[in-house]
């Protein structure tokens, strides 16, 4: 039997089926315009605007941004880095928080639950600017204890690069 694909905004009950729709068109085009959406969705103009507005005051829609291309910026090399503390200590996490989020070749940074505290994923030129970054930035952040270092050879699906 074929797994069943969820709708992926039916986790939310106050959202109903006209937001969801206004939602995943939003998610795959930002630049529509509100005539195009509300035809897209089933509204007329007012309507939607007005669903629009509602979900940004409510927070489901945090902004609109461009879409750049890593690859043509030059920033081809992709590491996942396990980052260990010394100290995990709230201060200690808030600490590193801020500095990490400083730090513009952090593309993400996750914390995590298990063997390792955070999961960041960094985006540089190539390995010798990752390298610098590594022993230069990320290692000297405050309370960091151990890094470990995987190297993504291949985007196979990125769901920044297809939205």
């Amino acid at each position: 039997m074929a797994e069943k694909v969820t709708d992926p905004w039916v986790a939310r009950s106050d959202l109903d089926a006209l937001d969801r729709r206004i939602l995943d068109a939003l998610s795959h085009n930002a630049r529509i315009t509100v005539t195009d959406l509300a035809a897209a969705v089933g509204l007329s103009k007012t309507p939607c605007a007005a669903r629009i507005r509602r979900l940004e005051s409510e927070g489901y829609i945090l902004g609109y941004r461009a879409q750049l291309d890593p690859v043509k910026l030059g920033l081809e090399n992709v590491a996942f880095v396990e980052v260990k503390l010394r100290d995990t200590t709230e201060r200690a996490l808030k600490e590193f928080n801020a500095a990490v989020a400083r730090l513009p070749e952090v593309e993400q940074c996750h914390m995590i639950a298990g063997g390792f505290d955070y999961l960041v994923k960094i985006r540089t030129r190539d390995i010798t600017a990752y390298r610098r970054f590594l022993g230069e930035q990320l290692s000297a952040l405050p309370h960091v204890a151990q890094t470990s270092t995987y190297m993504a050879m291949e985007s196979v699906k990125d769901a920044a690069m297809t939205a």
